[in-house]
């Protein structure tokens, strides 16, 4: 774990821009994500040569993606790096934009993701060593494994997960960046095609591509700029973490979330109980009970009967996965965590209109890679 250090005045979410996460296109990656960066600009009320730095989070489209895309709005000479770190490199992208903001080296930078369906191939791939199983890395049948262990574990039968599915496509049926549009039904659910185990269709993300940009500034410049404070979002923790001998087997992804979530809460100095809205990876249903837990918003073991009292949705106790999380809003890998970012901060703002969960404060967003990785931030509402 890494220490948050805030040596500029504070840290803040200035502007948010995004291009709708949608199925593959013909659409150059490009287009995506400049239509992101420049409604972040927009948002911010910032021109392009304010720019200090960028970070790009991508995972399928090549060297110096970022360069690329950027050169289209004007060659300023700011410092370009791209980020790759599976699920969660837009948020990592960010994690860097905060922490030179923090420590004073920039004023305002930008982090922005992108990303094309890729052919998905990993690094696990080309280690060398032989596998015992063919299967076992592929992320539906771990996950299928986890969940049938969950629910035996609290004794619930596949309802309570596609419950989850369910919230999430209500939620992204709102949500106009989303990729799937549609609310569904618990009966649509449970009867879409099954993918492993338990996990039917629609309780699997789907990729695609699209785009999330956000514009990081100091508290110094957020004064010096004349930016609107009341529209700034601050950013109270950033953790990261990766597994350990102890994390490496078993359900490694839940010690990692909780790990890292708790860091996190440590450095904004809140707890669990304390946070109004979540936005965690949920790839596939079993996810949002188990990190929910693992996070703390609800008691080990509760994770089911929280979503099923209505505490986890829009207008409950702690609004998780408001945007639609990964099953209704898409997972296209490079922007999602930025995307993350950008519903909590429309959230923290009263901008997110249908979706509005009244009197948001405070705020997570928690990704994880492969599940070997682990990222969480930490954010507040202008006024908190």
């Amino acid at each position: 774990m890494s220490s948050w250090i805030d040596d500029n005045e504070g840290v803040y979410v200035a502007g948010i821009g995004m291009h709708a996460y949608q199925f593959p296109t013909e659409t150059p990656y490009t287009h995506l994500g400049l239509t992101a960066v420049r409604q972040a600009l927009a948002d911010a009320g910032l021109a392009w040569p304010q720019v200090n730095s960028a970070y790009i989070g991508t995972t399928s489209i090549g060297m110096a993606a970022g360069r690329v895309m950027l050169r289209h709005l004007g060659s300023t000479g700011l410092a370009v790096t791209q980020v790759e770190n599976a699920s969660a490199s837009g948020s990592f992208a960010f994690r860097q934009a905060c922490l030179e903001v923090a420590r004073g080296v920039s004023d305002v930078v930008l982090a922005v993701g992108v990303d094309k369906h890729g052919d998905g191939r990993r690094a696990a791939d080309k280690d060398g060593l032989a596998h015992l199983s063919d299967t076992a890395n592929v992320p539906p049948v771990k996950f299928a494994m986890m969940a049938r262990t969950y629910l035996r574990e609290r004794n619930a039968d596949a309802t309570a997960m596609a419950q989850v599915a369910v919230k999430n496509h209500g939620n992204a049926s709102r949500n106009p960046y989303a990729q799937y549009r549609k609310p569904r039904t618990l009966e649509q659910v449970l009867a879409s095609p099954r993918v492993a185990g338990d996990l039917t269709v629609q309780q699997c993300c789907p990729r695609g591509e699209g785009a999330a940009a956000a514009i990081v500034v100091s508290g110094r410049a957020l004064r010096r700029l004349g930016l609107d404070p009341k529209r700034c979002v601050r950013v109270r923790a950033s953790t990261a973490c990766s597994e350990t001998p102890e994390t490496a087997y078993g359900q490694a992804a839940v010690d990692l979330v909780r790990s890292s979530a708790q860091s996190a809460l440590a450095q904004a100095a809140i707890s669990a109980q304390t946070l109004d809205l979540l936005e965690l990876h949920d790839a596939f249903s079993v996810e949002e009970l188990l990190y929910s837990e693992a996070i703390g918003v609800c008691p080990p073991g509760e994770g089911a009967s929280f979503l099923m009292r209505g505490d986890s949705r829009i207008g409950g106790r702690c609004a998780i996965n408001a945007s639609g999380g990964l099953i209704g809003m898409g997972h296209p890998l490079g922007p999602t965590g930025i995307g993350q970012v950008a519903e909590l901060t429309r959230q923290l703002r009263g901008e997110a209109g249908e979706r509005q969960h009244s009197h948001s404060r405070w705020a997570m967003a928690h990704m994880i890679g492969l599940g070997s990785v682990a990222i969480a931030h930490v954010l507040s509402a202008p006024d908190a």
